[in-house]
Order: C-alpha cells, then sequence, then structure tokens
C-alpha cells in the first residue's frame, strides 16, 4: 500500500471538531487509543475473523460484542447494550470505541450521543460503506418499527480510523454496496469526478490504491458539504440523491439489497424522474446507468409491489404533508431537491419504470 498519511484530515463541526486517520494496522491504533476503563463496541464478525489481532487487546479492556443486524439498531436492541455499560462501570469521563460497519456506527453514536447527555467516542469502520461515506457527517440514526433511521440525531466521533485490511474480509456485494454509495458523491461533485469514478471503477475492485483514492476523494467531497451545512438544513440534502427510492427498496426486500446497491437503484429511477420532467436527457441518464448496472445487476428487484412502494416512498422522513421531496437531476453537479405530488402521473411513472427499466 502507498503511504496513506496523505489523505488524513480534520473536520470541523459544531459539536466539536474530529479526525480521520488512514493507516496500515488498525490494531496498532487501537492500542495507543484505547485508555483504560473505555468500552469496545464490536461487530462479533469482526471479532471472529481478527481474533488474532484483538486477542491481546480484549484481555486487558471491557468489550461488548453486537450482532450488526437492523434489529440491534432499535430501542430493544439498545437496552441490553447501555445496561451492560452502566452496571459494567462505565463513566462519563471514559469512551466509546466503535469497531464494525455502519450497524454498529448507528449503534455506538446513538448511544454516545445520549448516555450521560453526551460521551466521546471513536470508531473504525469495517466496511466500504463506512470508509468511503457513513464515517463522517455527524449523523445518528435507529429505527424504529420497520422503518429505516427513523430517530436520531446528530453526534460525530472524536477520531477515526480507516485501516483498508479490513475490506480483505468483505464480501464482494458489500464492496459493490460502497461503491454503489460513494457513486452519488461523484454526480453531485461534477461531470469530470464521475468520469475519473467511471473509469476506475474496474479497477478499484482489484487495487487497493485506487479504491483508497476513492475513499479519500469521496469523503473530502462530503467534508467540503457537511462543513457549511452541518445539519443536514440545506445544501448537504443533495446527498439524500437516489435514497427515497432506495430506502424503499430496502425495507421491500427486507433488506436482501444492500444499501449501496438499492441506492444505486434509487439514483437510476431519480434520473428517470428526472426524464420526464425534462431535466436531463436520457443520454445523461445512460451515460449514469452504465456504471450503475454493474452495481446492481445481481440483485434483481422485480419482486416489489409498486403498491407498496408507493406506500413505502410516502412514508419517506423527508417528506413534506402528502408531497415528497425527492432529490433529482440537472446534470452533473447539478443535484437539487424538488417537490413532487404522488398522483397519477408519477405513479405512472413508477408504473413505466418497473415495467421496463428492470
Amino acid at each position: 500500500m502507498e503511504d496513506l498519511l496523505m489523505y488524513n484530515f480534520n473536520i470541523k463541526s459544531s459539536i466539536h471538531n474530529y479526525e480521520v486517520q488512514f493507516t496500515n494496522d488498525f490494531s496498532i491504533c487501537l492500542r495507543e487509543e484505547i485508555k483504560k476503563d473505555d468500552f469496545l463496541i464490536i461487530d462479533n464478525n469482526i471479532l471472529k475473523l481478527y481474533e488474532n489481532a484483538l486477542k491481546p487487546i480484549l484481555i486487558d479492556n471491557k468489550y461488548i460484542g453486537i450482532n450488526a443486524i437492523e434489529e440491534q439498531k432499535s430501542y430493544q436492541g439498545l437496552i441490553p447494550i447501555i445496561k451492560n455499560l452502566i452496571e459494567n462501570g462505565f463513566r462519563k469521563n471514559n469512551r466509546l470505541i466503535a469497531i464494525g460497519g455502519g450497524i454498529t456506527q448507528d449503534v455506538t453514536a446513538f448511544m454516545a450521543s445520549i448516555l450521560y447527555r453526551g460521551v466521546n467516542w471513536c470508531f473504525f469502520p469495517t466496511t466500504l460503506l463506512s470508509q468511503g461515506d457513513s464515517c463522517i457527517g455527524s449523523k445518528t440514526s435507529i429505527n424504529f418499527d420497520n422503518l429505516k433511521n427513523q430517530l436520531g440525531g446528530f453526534y460525530p466521533p472524536n477520531k477515526i480510523f480507516i485501516d483498508l485490511g479490513f475490506l480483505n474480509t468483505l464480501e464482494h456485494k458489500h464492496i459493490l454496496s460502497g461503491l454503489g454509495e460513494m457513486c452519488h458523491y461523484f454526480i453531485v461533485a461534477g461531470e469530470s469526478d464521475f468520469i475519473n469514478f467511471k473509469k476506475d471503477f474496474n479497477m478499484a475492485l482489484k487495487d487497493k490504491n485506487i479504491l483508497s483514492a476513492i475513499i479519500a476523494k469521496s469523503l473530502e467531497i462530503k467534508k467540503s458539504y457537511i462543513e457549511i451545512d452541518e445539519f443536514d438544513q440545506k445544501e448537504r440534502q443533495v446527498f439524500n440523491y437516489g435514497h427515497s427510492f432506495g430506502h424503499a427498496i430496502e425495507s421491500l426486500t427486507n433488506y436482501r439489497v444492500p444499501h449501496g446497491i438499492a441506492v444505486s437503484y434509487g439514483m437510476d429511477m431519480a434520473n428517470f424522474i428526472s426524464v420526464k420532467l425534462g431535466y436531463i436527457t436520457n443520454e445523461l441518464r445512460m451515460e449514469i446507468r452504465e456504471l450503475l448496472v454493474q452495481v446492481w445487476k445481481d440483485f434483481p428487484i422485480h419482486d416489489i409491489s409498486v403498491e407498496k412502494f408507493k406506500i413505502a416512498l410516502s412514508k419517506d422522513k423527508k417528506n413534506v404533508g402528502a408531497e415528497l421531496r425527492l432529490i433529482l437531476n440537472r446534470g452533473y453537479g447539478k443535484i437539487f431537491k424538488d417537490a413532487l405530488k404522488m398522483d397519477d402521473t408519477f405513479t405512472k411513472w413508477i408504473e413505466e419504470y418497473f415495467n421496463n427499466e428492470l
């Protein structure tokens, strides 16, 4: 691997500034970082896969293993973890250190934000989705009932350590999911960034140096928005591009379709609607779709009912009243928020998409 130090950076936050460090060996960073009575919150899969690296650290430190499943991201799922922390002496001056992907991040961040009205936490993201996207931005989210990310707030980690070595044990579908999610940043950033991403896509699946550069660029694009709109009130909302449709796909497939792959479908749906509204040409849509198809090709969604899809879309947390708030496309670097009614015309477009575009 190349020298990763050049990718290190800091992020300004009104809650507390935080730093992102790239590393070739997470265990060295963890040993240097952990202090007495800090608690590790670790994905059980990571505990098994990295048993040899973690064992010497876990002997002397407190930890809780969690199952990284959507059910864990709920009030009910958090109760035994919080109980464990309090009963085993976790205090306001101690820190939580999360090692895992997005679910581990959400669980830890949400707990850190509410426990004793806020405690410090650190994050070792272990999936491409969390390394290239969710690790920065401050968002904390848990699910409510069967609806994704309905509850949460903003509470960033104090430090983030990115080790691409974790990706060696990641299933291929989760690599695709991470690349699918990162794709929306490059479309938001502009044509040259997207063209470069598209050109490097296949090599990134094999070459960690190319992948590390993509991760760093994705985070750089996101950083530029979150530092001017940390709480998702205006400019940052463009990053919901593909997500309203994507979240509906995730929930209706019971998360069989991983998040970034669902978002890839969602971006194409947003582009399809943008073509219908005359915002972009179909040629531009197909130029982007050529890449998105490579992400979703092994995850068909023909079994989704259009009626159920409309219901799921109507429950999206970004909606206002009966109006959908969708992020649509006027061209590379021109992603924007639009208000649409779910009327007969919109319904016909959704039916056309599911009947003809899949």
